[in-house]
């Protein structure tokens, strides 16, 4: 017991060193590059300019004008930090996120019109997860069942292990950005254009204006959500089912499954104890990271089907160049991946006694 803590905690110290080098190379990448002080001059040069237009709508001789303006300067760009170097700068930023303190945006809001990166995590988080985990989430478990069944049967699944080698195939090829845009033009604009009927909404989270009533409310937000489930199923159906079935096939041919089944178990008990559970570490992690990393949303597919989240808010924290966003989003995501390969690192001791014996 005491050798499994001391190994938990080395990995735990071992994720944390990642998280704090992810951070680090993000800080000498904008900083080293020149980027960070192109981004706060021009925060600092749209912000004098707006401060001079009212001190001339005020009626201020010029004069005036100009000492206010060179005062205002000097104190916003003590303020963001442009009088320090960007490695006495940067670091200051990389402790603030360390301990959650994400700070404020410098050109977004939240719907509620806050600026701080907690709010605007917050407004944005529940729509990805909505959309991508909870579509990663059935497509998974649809694909990890029908693969263990395909896996687990002797011989190989017969047609099904074809079809679902050429779903597979056939899945991986296509981006989801495209399959969504097809979706939209076959499911959504053509029976508009052809019969006048809207079949799905083409895009967004919610009808314009939204419904009041909490239930209609929820029944819109599913409506919206269908064509991107959809494009979700059809493009990571056939991976999951194939590597799945893959995993279960080796498992299944080993010794100790054809032992089972020569004493005449059940099929069921067969798959789920001497097939399922050795399995389970590869598929988990799959799973896992593969939910981990759907917090960071899919920015294309965001954008095609204008839907408001993680992935669109890096987006326009991208093309805002808001720094303490960008700093904010990547902290969040590695942290989130952190914690779901600790997470891994325990579950991994759960599904398979052979680690806890090694």
């Amino acid at each position: 017991m005491a050798s499994l803590v001391k190994t938990l905690v080395v990995k735990a110290l071992t994720l944390v060193v990642v998280l704090i080098g992810v951070l680090v190379l993000l800080a000498v990448i904008l900083g080293a590059t020149g980027l960070s002080n192109k981004i706060l001059k021009s925060i600092l040069t749209a912000e004098v300019q707006e401060y001079k237009q009212q001190l001339i709508r005020q009626g201020l001789d010029p004069a005036s004008v100009e000492k206010a303006v060179a005062e205002y300067n000097k104190t916003r760009a003590e303020a963001l930090g442009l009088n320090k170097d960007w490695y006495v700068r940067l670091p200051q930023t990389i402790v603030q996120l360390l301990l959650l303190d994400l700070g404020t945006s410098r050109t977004l809001q939240s719907s509620w019109g806050s600026n701080k990166i907690s709010d605007l995590i917050m407004d944005r988080l529940p729509n990805t997860i909505i959309l991508t985990t909870s579509g990663i989430a059935v497509t998974a478990l649809v694909g990890i069942w029908i693969g263990l069944y395909i896996g687990s049967n002797v011989g190989g699944g017969g047609r099904a292990d074809r079809v679902i080698s050429i779903l597979s195939a056939a899945s991986y090829a296509l981006p989801l950005w495209f399959v969504g845009l097809v979706l939209i033009l076959v499911l959504a604009y053509a029976p508009k254009i052809l019969w006048g009927v809207q079949i799905f909404p083409p895009g967004g989270m919610v009808s314009t204006p939204p419904p009041r009533e909490p239930l209609a409310y929820v029944l819109d937000v599913l409506w919206h959500l269908s064509l991107p489930l959809i494009a979700s199923f059809i493009v990571f159906f056939g991976s999951w089912a194939y590597s799945t079935r893959n995993i279960v096939l080796s498992v299944s041919q080993e010794d100790f499954v054809a032992f089972a089944r020569a004493k005449g178990l059940p099929e069921s008990l067969v798959r789920r104890r001497y097939i399922l559970r050795p399995s389970l570490p590869p598929i988990l992690t799959n799973l896992i990271l593969s939910l981990a990393f759907s917090i960071s949303g899919y920015i294309i597919t965001e954008r095609v089907f204008n839907w408001p989240g993680m992935g669109s808010l890096y987006y326009a924290a991208i093309t805002a160049l808001d720094e303490p966003v960008i700093f904010a989003l990547t902290y969040i995501f590695t942290l989130v991946y952190i914690i779901a390969r600790f997470i891994l690192e325990i579950l991994y001791v759960v599904v398979d006694p052979r680690i806890r014996l090694a």
